[in-house]
């Protein structure tokens, strides 16, 4: 029987502000057994990009990294906010490591192709090394995965947190049981933000595509969701997307193969 592990992906807001960071590392903490936890930092990225006199652009919400953006935000994920989490962790008694995919070769990834839009220095995954994630695991050791990857020739590449969580998932699932939690600002998917009592408990494949064709996910919601079905597909046992202050796993939206 496979010993259990929580991969926890948490949006950049949360681990920006100190209330909220401090909160969910108390949770994070108190997580029993093997854990993970990816990050973001997108809004301190941009704050530190502006006061260097460097524009941020953004088409879909997603960032072009160009070389001086890429240097700004590889010294913010994988330096400011990574041991700003790791400090806290270790305060609270959990032996964290601060990682980005070229350290220990955990996460290889390609320069995303140039299409309608070039993005620049951005990633997609090629692979996650799920053994040496779990020897690290053996020994003790929490990983605390900043949103940046590497091409195996050098280059170091922003890559989307959402789907990095499911393919550190993917990998960890050859050894583990494991539970894939995506967590930012709502109790789960929600029918109506603006209504509290509208939490989608479970969706299927069969109803995400009802809920598409309905315009209740759209947006940014839509890669979430499809990283949370291909985690699914792929071995991960549990997908659970829900509110930062829920990450026990018994709330929230289960996402159902």
């Amino acid at each position: 029987m496979k010993e259990k592990i929580t991969v926890i992906k948490v949006g950049g807001k949360i681990v920006e502000e100190d209330a909220s960071l401090a909160a969910l590392l108390d949770r994070f903490a108190a997580i029993e057994g093997r854990k993970v936890l990816i990050h973001g930092g997108g809004r301190s990225a941009t704050r530190i990009a502006e006061k260097l006199g460097i524009e941020s652009k953004m088409v879909d919400g997603r960032r072009i990294t160009d070389e001086e953006t890429l240097k700004v935000v590889t010294m913010v994920y994988g330096g400011l906010v990574n041991k700003n989490i790791v400090a806290g962790l270790q305060a609270r008694g959990v032996n964290a490591l601060g990682l980005t995919g070229a350290d220990c070769n955990i996460i290889t990834a390609h320069k995303r192709p140039v299409k309608s839009i070039d993005y620049g220095f951005v990633g997609d995954v090629d692979c996650a090394d799920g053994d040496m994630l779990s020897r690290l695991i053996e020994q003790g050791i929490t990983p605390i995965v900043a949103p940046l990857t590497h091409d195996g020739k050098g280059t170091i590449l922003n890559t989307n947190a959402d789907t990095m969580a499911a393919e550190t998932a993917k990998a960890l699932a050859t050894v583990y049981e494991t539970t894939l939690i995506y967590c930012f600002e709502f109790p789960g998917v929600m029918r109506d933000p603006e209504d509290a009592d509208s939490l989608i408990a479970t969706i299927t494949g069969e109803s995400y595509r009802q809920l598409l064709a309905d315009g209740i996910i759209s947006g940014g919601m839509i890669p979430k969701m499809e990283n949370a079905f291909n985690a699914i597909g792929n071995g991960v046992a549990k997908v659970i997307i829900t509110k930062a202050d829920a990450i026990d796993g018994t709330h929230g939206t289960h996402i159902i193969a």
